[in-house]
């Protein structure tokens, strides 16, 4: 469960830290950061730093398709959680 819990942290820093870059690079008008990485990275565990990077950036929050997948992702992972937790029960 240490382990569990050091990936956890680590992989929603890594994800914070890559949408906060990809959101500087898109108010210089520098080369972004594919979509493609953050969910990625989200769906390995790092929703929770995307979640917070988006809310806390203002990254992403308008574009609609970008949302509906993130939230796809979302559900994917509590639907996963709860899967977990019962077995545990």
């Amino acid at each position: 469960m240490e382990y569990f819990f050091t990936y956890f942290l680590l992989i929603n820093a890594i994800t914070f830290a890559v949408a906060g870059s990809d959101k500087y690079l898109a108010v210089n008008g520098k080369f972004r950061i594919a979509e493609k990485t953050l969910f990625t990275l989200a769906f390995f565990g790092g929703s929770v730093g995307l979640l917070l990077a988006m809310l806390i950036f203002r990254h992403k929050i308008s574009k609609g398709s970008f949302i509906v997948k993130f939230v796809a992702i979302l559900v994917l992972q509590i639907a996963w959680a709860v899967v977990q937790l019962s077995d545990k029960i």
